[in-house]
């Protein structure tokens, strides 16, 4: 007899009972999307890896610890049968079969009344993925299509553009260091959904050439000033923009909040009733160090790490930063925007009790193609930054974990 295709059906199992007879990796891969369903959840297995262990202790599934006996399917809507005993899954089996129970067998899906699809999701929609003859049933490349369908929902090239959804008002995203690839997933979606993009010259410009030719792409920086001060004018550009019924897209380098002025724009927003979403994103302080080869923390050289601006002076008078506390720290100095300053700052620090022998290292361009690292010491740090002709952006690391890294030195 030719064998047909699978019928594709979403269960429903909030509050039904769902037997899993095993405790191993297959039911601790299947177990949380079906404690996410709602399911109430009967584990039957003598044994449980720890990751399965740990839900039965916390309560999320019931579980008798013991081996498969006649009529622990009675009353179940569901069954998924991954035991390592082939007998006892066989049994079990018609067992499900007799009480018209759907079920999953992990080792002979041929003799199994149900397939667990590859399954996704994106902003609440599900992506299942089975394939249709048995010729075809291989679990890598029903995978496979399920990540390419889940990132193209994800990033916004699988929905056509009349149908994409618009989200009116604004999004604060934080477009990470500057690889295209370190943006996150929400931020992605959100630049696929826009209609206007407001971007910082450190924001990732690669990201901007994927846009489609009606979104309007504004250089923050060319905004014109007139008689407002240079935010001012980007808060007015963005509340402008908004009230069109404009979805906006304010495109920030790293993370909106550190150093990014993210709340200025947020609180701008909110007194002109322009509904915000802030999206995270990756900050250079700790991502541009990995990059470069060097931890901010590494176990037995540094229990902390400060995050600096460097932006102005430690003998300018409206520098925030208490200097002499940071000389006295063990642990690790991030200095984000003192490529200028940092002669004063390394003065600064040796002044107040800091070695001069203290490593340091430039990383410029950080996760970019454009990367390179360069190294000194607090003693010869200025003089290196001419030598070198370091430019912005680069983030500054000072400390121990510099000679962690520094097989990773360019």
């Amino acid at each position: 007899m030719a064998e047909h295709p699978a019928y594709p059906v979403g269960l429903r199992l909030t509050g039904r009972r769902v037997v899993v007879l095993g405790g191993g990796q297959v039911a601790q891969r299947r177990l949380p999307a079906l404690i996410a369903a709602g399911a109430d959840i009967h584990l039957v297995s003598p044994e449980a890896t720890p990751s399965v262990e740990a839900m039965a202790d916390a309560g999320e599934i019931t579980w008798h610890r013991r081996t498969y006996a006649e009529g622990d399917l009675a009353a179940a809507w569901y069954a998924l049968i991954a035991t390592s005993d082939s007998e006892a899954n066989t049994r079990a089996s018609a067992e499900a079969e007799a009480n018209r129970v759907w079920c999953v067998r992990s080792d002979d899906a041929d003799a199994a009344t149900a397939w667990t699809p590859a399954t996704g999701s994106s902003e609440g929609v599900t992506v299942a993925v089975l394939t249709t003859e048995a010729r075809d049933r291989d679990p890598r490349r029903t995978a496979a299509i399920r990540d390419a369908v889940v990132e193209g929902l994800r990033d916004g090239t699988l929905v056509a553009p009349h149908h994409r959804s618009r989200t009116p008002g604004v999004a604060l995203v934080g477009g990470g260091p500057g690889d295209p690839d370190l943006i996150t997933v929400r931020g992605r979606r959100l630049l696929a959904e826009a209609d206007v993009v407001i971007a910082d010259r450190l924001g990732p410009r690669d990201l901007l050439a994927e846009l489609p030719p009606h979104v309007e792409v504004i250089d923050a920086a060319k905004i014109p000033y007139g008689r407002f001060m240079a935010q001012e004018a980007i808060n007015n550009a963005l509340i402008e923009h908004a009230r069109k019924g404009k979805s906006v897209v304010r495109l920030k380098g790293g993370d909106p909040y550190v150093f990014g002025r993210g709340m200025e724009e947020l609180h701008a927003l909110a007194e002109a009733g322009i509904p915000c979403t802030v999206v995270p994103g990756i900050s250079s302080s700790i991502s541009v160090p990995g990059a470069a080869g060097i931890p901010v923390t590494h176990r037995g050289v540094a229990h902390e790490f400060t995050v600096v601006s460097g932006h102005v002076a430690p003998d300018d008078e409206r520098s925030l930063v208490d200097w002499p506390s940071l000389a006295r720290l063990t642990g690790t100095l991030v200095v984000l925007m003192g490529v200028d300053k940092i002669g004063r700052i390394a003065d600064t620090l040796v002044a107040h009790g800091k070695s001069p022998d203290t490593p340091v290292a430039l990383v410029q361009e950080g996760t970019t193609a454009a990367q390179r690292r360069v190294d000194a010491t607090l003693a010869t740090v200025a003089e290196t930054v001419v030598a070198r002709e370091v430019r912005p952006p680069a983030v500054i690391v000072i400390g121990e974990v510099v000679g962690v890294g520094r097989n990773g030195a360019a």
